[in-house]
């Protein structure tokens, strides 16, 4: 394909010898100009490809395959301040320094790519009343999920660009050249009226219904978790808290889920979570699928830890967020509030058990998936291949890094088949609890419904960290609700939309992203800490991306560019 919209809604055709499909992998190319009025022999046409079920599921396969991946995942997690890029360019780290321009590659893919599902998506909904012997229901619920799809593209199209090209049919090349920006409220207005069409439908199974063999399909339950995300990013605090009620006490109707716990070693349950054996569990709402040796991912190999056969340490989590974990007395590690038993220099002991799920440290204790364990240093001087050095060796930068989601059944190859989870349930609590506090200052059983919960199941038994702080301020929930989900959901690609629906950047993107402390006298302490990263952050532009100039070159409609670009 060509660059930019222009080439995405050229008219297209199937080639045949492109067509491939495994399990949930397709691969569809679309091909060439014109429409034919001839149906050629070796080439598959609209007339001749749209024939049965199986080949209207490839190319549903393709839009699940275009909604969402890894790559995206780990692309938002370093726009936060959780994971900071260390070695090299990367486009995110540029837009964090403040040094990006409307010629970004980021800007330029991601819109490419966006279009590109999109296009997929109008392909589907325009050909699939061509096969005439699909059973009703099962057309019913393939055009809900390609409608999701398409909401779901749009929903992250307007996150990052506000007012973006809109429609819902396919255009021409011509309409392509004109098209403008259309408003995000008025997308945001659309995503809204199709979950709601999509839920009130009920062509969607639950999860309850999911046959085995259709694990990571969507269903009703991930229709109302992205209802309440949606709504959630428009600080629309009651539509969520009412969306996320339903979802927790009409489980017969929209699906029964439940925070996941581990069976045989209840305090090991959110480590497991996020492992192959745990895939599918009660708690997950909507996942992107991976198949070992067939779709994998592969970014762990910047991000684990050397020993673990990681190539080089290139994104490392921030000892800012290593500081949000609470001690398991329920007290913070810094503040007026500080833990009076929390000690410096042996920091990481008796802290928050998702801090060990997530983060490698120094003296971590490395779980592998025989049970024997492997102790990793990445203090300065500790002389081990983790160890960290300097800012420009392959070892880690912060001292820190990423456990999360490293799949211990991969190769050397670092080829990983475990899902990305895209929305699960212990989410839908936090949205609740969120919205309870914005409302109205939580009360003690939404606490209890919510919040105590999800740090049970993360392993506090301290009264302190479990019962309902009754003598806090509404404000003061706030800031320890954001906490909680900020810790609950690290590495889940969610804490960057958190900050700019928050509109926290000046406060937490605006200087340095910081190591671990070490002392000594390097010019590159800060207080004992690493200073790793300067950020720059402009509440008039770094809020939104810019349009990518290629396009703007194309089609002057798309003028004027969101502000400071």
């Amino acid at each position: 394909m060509e660059r930019a919209l222009i080439s995405i809604f050229k008219n297209y055709k199937h080639e045949e010898t492109d067509l491939y499909f495994a399990g949930i992998i397709p691969i569809v190319y679309f091909l060439s100009c014109q429409k034919l009025s001839v149906s050629p022999t070796d080439k598959f046409t609209d007339e001749s490809y749209w024939t049965s079920v199986s080949k209207a599921q490839l190319v549903l396969n393709m839009a699940y395959n275009q909604m969402y991946s890894a790559n995206t995942m780990w692309q938002d997690e370093q726009l936060s301040d959780n994971l900071v890029h260390t070695y090299g360019a990367s486009d995110p780290f540029s837009i964090r320094r403040g040094e990006a321009t409307p010629a970004l590659g980021l800007f330029a893919n991601e819109w490419k790519g966006d279009y590109g599902g999109i296009k997929t998506c109008l392909v589907f909904l325009d050909n699939i009343d061509r096969i005439t012997d699909i059973p009703e229901a099962t057309k019913a619920r393939m055009i809900d999920e390609i409608r999701f799809i398409r909401a779901f593209i749009y929903f992250r199209l307007v996150n990052y660009y506000g007012a973006v090209p809109f429609f819902t049919d396919e255009i021409t090349l011509d309409e392509a050249y004109k098209v403008s920006r259309t408003p995000k409220s008025e997308i945001m207005t659309f995503i809204h009226s199709e979950l709601d069409d999509i839920i009130k439908n009920g062509n969607l199974p639950t999860s309850d219904n999911l046959a085995q063999e259709e694990n990571g399909r969507i269903t009703l339950g991930a229709a109302v978790a992205f209802q309440a995300r949606a709504y959630l990013y428009e600080n629309n605090y009651q539509k969520v808290k009412d969306l996320t009620t339903e979802m927790m006490n009409d489980q017969d109707k929209y699906g029964h889920y439940s925070l996941f716990t581990y069976a045989a070693k209840k305090d090991m349950s959110y480590f497991m979570l996020f492992t192959p054996e745990s895939e599918y569990n009660s708690e997950v709402i909507l996942d992107e699928t991976y198949v070992p040796n067939l779709k994998t991912w592969t970014n762990m190999t910047s991000m684990a830890p050397i020993s673990k056969k990681a190539q080089i340490s290139a994104d490392n989590p921030t000892q800012e967020l290593v500081d949000c974990y609470l001690t398991m007395n329920g007290l913070p590690v810094k503040g007026a509030d500080k833990d009076p038993s929390y000690n410096e220099k042996d920091p990481y002991v008796n802290r928050d058990p998702r801090l060990y799920a997530t983060i490698v440290y120094d003296n971590y204790k490395w779980l592998n998936k025989d049970g024997s364990t492997d102790i990793i240093r990445t203090a300065k001087g500790s002389n081990t291949e983790d160890s960290y050095i300097s800012p420009v060796d392959r070892q880690t930068k912060t001292g820190y890094y990423v456990h999360k989601y490293f799949d211990w059944t991969m190769g050397d190859n670092f080829q990983s088949g475990l899902n990305i989870i895209m929305f699960r349930y212990a989410d839908v609590l936090l949205m609740n609890a969120e919205a309870c506090n914005e409302i109205s200052k939580i009360t003690e059983s939404q606490w209890n419904e919510t919040i105590r919960p999800i740090r049970e199941r993360a392993g506090f038994t301290a009264a302190a960290a479990l019962n309902y702080p009754a003598n806090k301020s509404q404000a003061e929930l706030r800031d320890i609700i954001r906490n909680e989900r900020r810790v609950e959901l690290a590495m889940e690609g969610l804490r960057w939309f958190d900050i700019k629906r928050w509109k926290i950047g000046q406060q937490v993107l605006n200087g340095y992203m910081h190591g671990f402390k070490f002392g000594g006298s390097d010019a590159n302490v800060d207080g004992g800490y690493l200073r790793v990263a300067q950020y720059q952050f402009s509440d008039n532009r770094d809020y939104l991306w810019s349009v990518p100039l290629d396009q703007m070159d194309l089609n002057a409609n798309l003028k004027p560019n969101n502000p400071g670009y």
